[in-house]
């Protein structure tokens, strides 16, 4: 009679106390393992400056690309968003500053 454990491998060589043993670690590992990825969050400053960076960047890239194909909405648009982006970026570091 061959018994499976929790993480689906026999425990058939295994006492019964030892295959209990061994599942209850392997669940107390992915309780901690969940707990720890639940638990990771951003202070609103960081996802500002983050995002921030993020929109000034693809700005860039929407400006360079509408000065490289002669579009100018495109390049008007990427400078709006490279503007937006670095005024969200100032908002997380004031943020920051005050402590929110």
């Amino acid at each position: 009679m061959s018994r499976h454990g929790a993480n689906g491998f026999s425990t058939a060589d295994k006492s019964d106390d030892e295959a209990t043993q061994q599942d209850y670690q392997l669940t107390l590992v992915k309780d901690r393992i969940y707990t720890r990825e639940r638990n990771i969050t951003m202070k609103s400053s960081t996802k500002d400056q983050v995002k921030g960076k993020f929109h000034e960047v693809k700005g860039k890239v929407k400006e360079i690309a509408g000065k490289l194909s002669g579009k100018s909405k495109l390049e008007a648009k990427g400078k709006d968003e490279k503007i937006a982006g670095a005024v969200q970026d100032k908002i997380g570091q004031v943020k920051k500053v005050v402590g929110k």
